[in-house]
């Protein structure tokens, strides 16, 4: 009988109608919501003028209300040459000042993947796109691994592009090279983030002129409603690396000639170029409360709209403003007098200003006279960025809203007096000011010359209720890796530096976000700690290269992993005590263990091993003592599981042998101890008989045998057999090396007279030591594991305690200069197989010195014995002679090599012509090709890969497709692949 359908039926007609509209109602709120649902800023990365290389530096300029505008650097371009204070001088500049980045040349390529010549060819504010991204993906703590593939969109502000002006400046196109189009495309721009990090969500750049990043923000925040996206980066990019574009805002008169923006003073007379870039992570707020985001701001509302057909294109207009603005207002469900601040766009032209500070007036004009609206602008700062000074100023506003303060707004002397500020009821604050805890509110405005408005409402993060936390675990274990040794200390030093200076802040939540919201790369280093002074002390004694009591190691591939159950244990009290009470995990396999042994025991196991206060109680009673290790070892397998260390093998002996097969999914955990139970009695055959069997998941090797058993332990013959014989231990050590396996976790217990589990150099770690802290134990074994490749799943490791994300330092980029022109990488000529081209310059300088002329002039300047001058000659002889042979042998070789029947060439032959090769199209030197190393690790691309198949076809006389490189991705595998196709080419030939 249905109940529900005789529910239904006993419900009048009227009231079902009820119903029904009410559950079509809460549909249609659910549709609505979403529309409007609020945005989270979950993280925010930036590159801005004055060092504000990110956030909590940026929040310090502003806070301390530095001005960043500088003078022209002289590599950007000769001040002396185009400055002049006539605006209308032609070819000239009004102002020798702006707002610039340091080092906007140099790049770390290798890191992205991206091959050297490449780079050279990348419009730097790709580059710089790409670093922030990344950085800002760290600060929100979304691992950039764990969005491969995902709907992840990206809406990139962009719309100038002064490095193509640099490549026609060079005059020499023969340096153009095939990465010269796609590098410098704005489109690419964006697509070039998504395709490195793996995204498929909306991918654009938008163009829309100084307003182009806070439409990015509309955008994003329209395509998470929709549901386009699950996670979005929005911002804007934008640098002045040539003198064109300030020429041309010289001529109409948009620069300030003395270089500031004053914005709201008398003396506003246009705005100062400046450039940067900025990019923030966004994600529905719900999504972002249920994740458990670090909240930075949240986005109430935003619009965008064209001031159509207005008194001219380039000038803003008033009544679009107030439109764009009251949309904004309305998609966010907020009044006007809700709203404390309105970061203004505040480019202090004459023309600009009043318009917007009217628009402003008319929509939040009504309000107390005690609550005026307080206005500012980040250009006083940083100048006018353009493309990116929309999310230049909402991660201004964001940061504000964090810490509580409206920072100043600069240059602010004498009020603009074609701004009636008698009947507007705004504020400008000179000074740091305090914004009142509540509900604070705020807006962003931008508009640009394209005729492009834009308007987003801004909320302080919601209130985190204070954490009380039940459960904690005594220490705890720091991860950080890195792509090389020098960027691994260098992000050592960072992570030492910052909490040095935020001693407050809690040991694990560091932990938890730097294991959790990072990448984790080949350098690794692993730091177990009980307090933050230890973890300072232990990073800062690492970045000295002395002994730190750390963990490092460099891992290329996840290593083998195989547990060992062993059948000795504490003949103390309290093993695994501690873990009982810390670790959720473990206790629920214990007691899951405890519960199934209740009908077999007189006590239960908790009694006996965790009593208070001790008594003396049965534990060393084989009946109890058996089923006591079983299930410490049990439990302690449950735990490395639920932190992802699974072996793919195990083993064990004695009482660990059950526990083995039982983890191996030969018999259920209940089988298991029934078996165990039973071992010493005479019931055992018939229990074993009863026992439902299968065929292990993983590799099991037989104590008894010492090899791999398949079949025969699935049968109760095994287990009878078993009981009887002796134990093979070595044996079955040598099978575990035989196979591989890397790596032996002990999972139970050890102590000082334990013997090492192995004399090979695998490395063996245990669960649990006598002599030390279980913690301590597990987690020095856990930082071996990471150090040496495992994978650990961190989420799980914190899944029972109490965290929050936290703001820690991001990746240290390793980064050289990459300047089209220069000459080092474009269309680099490397000379055919010649892999030490130094010998033969060697030679040529040998060869070119006058001896006895250098001895005469070394005996003028007196820096050498004339004992030391004796035995230059000698010296200089024998350099010609090492060198010599050398640089003979590999011009013949090379002579040899290119007239040489392809047919005859060898493997090697076609790798040492490959090395060569790749190394020419990526412009490195070819002892940097390594070749057993992936083509894409080094940044070998499509591009590259077809002037390769190209050369191929022109060197082998075969049909070199560039799918090669994706089937044969090694230059070791492509070489054998092509000295097959070859003999395989001549055999037809034969037969023909």
């Amino acid at each position: 009988m249905n109940l529900n359908s005789e529910a239904e039926k006993s419900v009048s007609p009227i009231k079902r109608a009820l119903l029904a509209l009410d559950d079509m109602q809460a549909k249609l709120d659910a549709i609505e919501y979403a529309k409007k649902e609020p945005i989270a800023i979950i993280g925010m990365g930036c590159r801005f003028p004055g060092g504000a290389d990110n956030p909590e530096a940026f929040w310090q300029l502003l806070r301390d209300g530095v001005d960043a505008i500088t003078e022209v650097p002289p590599e950007r371009w000769d001040i002396e040459k185009y400055y002049d204070p006539d605006p209308d001088t032609p070819g000239k500049i009004c102002t020798r000042k702006g707002g610039f980045l340091a080092q906007v040349d140099a790049f770390n390529p290798e890191f992205f993947g991206i091959s050297a010549r490449e780079a050279v060819s990348m419009d730097p504010q790709q580059r710089l796109l790409l670093e922030v991204s990344w950085e800002a993906l760290e600060n929100a703590s979304q691992p950039p691994e764990n969005l491969y593939n995902s709907s992840t969109g990206v809406f990139i502000g962009i719309y100038l592009n002064d490095y193509s002006k640099v490549m026609s400046a060079v005059g020499d196109p023969t340096q153009i090279d095939a990465f010269s189009a796609i590098g410098n495309s704005l489109a690419v721009a964006a697509g070039r983030l998504s395709y490195t990090l793996g995204l498929k969500g909306p991918t654009m750049a938008i163009d829309t002129s100084c307003s182009s990043s806070l439409v990015t923000v509309h955008l994003a925040c329209q395509s998470l409603r929709l549901g386009e996206s699950h996670l979005a980066l929005a911002g804007g990019v934008g640098l002045n690396l040539m003198p064109d574009t300030s020429i041309a805002l010289s001529k109409s008169r948009m620069l300030n000639p003395n270089g500031r923006c004053q914005t709201f003073d008398a003396a506003a007379n246009g705005f100062v170029k400046g450039e940067g870039c900025g990019v923030i992570v966004l994600k529905r707020l719900s999504d972002a409360l249920a994740d458990k985001d670090n909240i930075l701001a949240v986005i109430r509302g935003s619009a965008i709209n064209h001031n159509g057909r207005s008194s001219s294109l380039i000038a803003p207009n008033g009544p679009s403003q107030q439109a764009v603005i009251r949309q904004a207002l309305e998609n966010g469900g907020v009044e006007p007098n809700q709203v404390d601040y309105v970061e203004v766009q505040g480019t202090g032209t004459s023309v600009g200003e009043p318009i917007e500070l009217a628009a402003l007036g008319t929509v939040f004009g009504n309000r107390p006279q005690d609550q005026p609206l307080v206005i500012g602008s980040v250009k006083t700062n940083i100048g006018h960025l353009e493309p990116a000074s929309g999310v230049a100023s909402l991660i201004k506003v964001a940061l504000a809203l964090q810490h509580g303060e409206i920072p100043p707004h600069l240059h602010f002397q004498q009020p603009n007096p074609y701004v009636n500020w008698d009947e507007l009821p705004v504020k400008v604050p000179t000074k740091l000011i305090p914004w009142p805890a509540g509900k604070r509110l705020a807006g962003v405005n931008a508009f640009g010359f394209s005729g492009t408005n834009a308007f987003v409402v801004l909320e302080a993060a919601p209130v985190s209720e204070p954490i009380t936390k039940s459960i904690e675990h005594p220490m705890h274990l720091l991860t950080l890796s890195a792509k090389t040794d020098e960027a691994l200390v260098q992000l050592a030093e960072r992570y030492e530096k910052h909490l040095t200076a935020n001693p407050d802040l809690d040991l694990g939540d560091i932990c938890f976000t730097a294991n959790s919201g990072r990448s984790h790369f080949q350098h690794r280093l692993s730091v177990v700690a009980s307090s933050s002074a230890e973890l300072c002390e232990k990073l800062a004694t690492f970045c000295t290269g002395r002994e730190a009591g750390v963990f490092q190691a460099k891992a290329t591939v996840p290593p083998k992993i195989a547990f060992l159950f062993t059948d000795r244990g504490s003949q103390s009290f309290k093993i695994g005590h501690q873990l009982y009470q810390t670790q959720p995990e473990f206790r629920q396999a214990f007691d899951r263990c405890n519960e199934i042994l209740h009908p077999y025991l007189e006590q239960s196991l908790l009694e006996i091993l965790y009593s208070e206060p001790e008594t003396n109680l049965p534990f060393n009673e084989i009946a109890y003592y058996q089923p006591a290790l079983f299930t410490l070892e049990y439990a302690l397998f449950q735990l490395w599981k639920s932190w992802g260390i699974e072996p793919t093998a195990v083993m064990g002996y004695g009482v660990g042998e059950y526990v083995a097969a039982c983890v191996a999914g030969v018999f259920s955990l209940e089988d298991g101890l029934k078996l165990l139970m039973e071992s010493v009695s005479r019931e055992f055959e018939r229990i074993a008989k009863q026992v439902i069997y299968s065929q292990p998941r993983i590799a099991l090797v037989s104590s008894v045998t010492g090899e791999l058993i398949t079949t025969q332990v699935a049968t109760p013959e095994y287990w009878c057999y078993l009981v009887r014989q002796p134990v093979s231990f070595a044996a079955s050590m040598d099978t575990l090396a035989q196979q591989g396996y890397e790596i032996l976790v002990e999972v139970g217990f050890a102590d000082k007279r334990s013997q090492p589990l192995s004399k090979t150099e695998k490395v063996c770690l245990t669960s649990l030591h006598s002599e030390k802290d279980e913690w301590q134990q597990l987690l020095e074994s856990l930082a071996t594991l990471y150090v040496r490749g495992a994978k650990i799943n961190w989420l799980n490791f914190d899944r029972y305690y109490l965290r929050q994300r936290i703001q820690l330092p991001t990746y240290p980029w390793q980064r050289k200069r990459y300047w089209f022109g220069d000459g080092n990488y474009t269309n680099r000529k490397v000379e055919s197989f010649s892999q030490n081209n130094g010998q033969s310059s060697m030679v040529k300088f040998l060869g070119q010195l006058n001896i006895k002329q250098l001895i005469e002039q070394l005996e003028i300047k007196q820096e050498l014995s004339q004992e030391e001058l004796n035995l230059l000659p000698g010296l200089f002889e024998l350099l010609t002679k090492q060198y010599q042979p050398q640089t003979e042998v590999s011009q013949s070789k090379a002579a040899s090599m290119q007239q040489i029947n392809p047919k005859l060439l060898t493997a090697t032959d076609i790798q040492a012509w490959l090395v060569v090769q790749i190394a020419k199209e990526l412009g490195v030197k070819p002892e940097e090709i390594n070749v057993r190393v992936p083509f894409d690790s080094y940044g070998l691309d499509s591009v590259l890969a077809i002037g390769i198949a190209s050369a191929g076809k022109q060197f082998l006389g075969l049909d070199v497709s560039p799918l090669l490189l994706v089937h044969y991705p090694t230059i070791e595998s492509l070489s054998q692949h092509l000295a097959k196709q070859l003999e395989a080419s001549e055999s037809e030939m034969f037969e023909f």
